[in-house]
């Protein structure tokens, strides 16, 4: 094995997280969908497909440094929502929580002297800005379009993509 037991460890829980956030995406356009809010709906159907890759990266990446995959049960997620900035919020906050999980895995990683593993986890310290930064972004229009003016954020993605 060329990575720690403790990174493999780690890594394996990452793995878990992003799964568990592409199930909370799938909800979350779910949600949208059942709204007829089809640009919100789709945006968060795309994000859900993005967070499984990102699982799959690392099950990768395990393979490539004779690692052991062990993929973690899959937390069950919300899904009901009170209002649309409800469910970006909450999106908004898993993508601050992936980040301190990122965070934490390049630690270890540092600590370990595992520069392969840094150089991996690189793309995701880059991907995280910009997923937190798109939330935090989509979130700010929500809060400013109000409940009754939510089809505004689907027009913030309209003119985003």
């Amino acid at each position: 094995m060329r990575i720690s037991a403790a990174l493999n460890d780690a890594f394996n829980e990452q793995i878990g997280r992003e799964l568990t956030s592409s199930n909370l995406y799938l909800n979350i356009g779910a949600y949208f969908d059942d709204r007829a809010l089809r640009k919100l709906s789709g945006f968060f159907f795309k994000q859900a497909e993005e967070e499984r890759a990102h699982a799959l990266k690392f099950i990768d990446y395990l393979g490539d440094v004779d690692g052991k995959v062990v993929v973690p049960a899959i937390k069950a997620t919300k899904s009901e929502y009170q209002s649309a900035e409800e469910a970006i919020q909450t999106s908004f906050d898993a993508e601050l929580d992936i980040t301190a999980a990122i965070n934490r895995l390049v630690d270890i990683a540092i600590s370990d002297k595992d520069y392969a593993a840094q150089e991996f986890l690189r793309w995701f310290v880059t991907e995280q800005v910009e997923e937190v930064k798109t939330m935090e972004d989509m979130l700010k229009v929500a809060q400013v379009s109000g409940e009754r003016n939510v089809i505004m954020v689907e027009a913030y993605l309209v003119h985003s993509d």
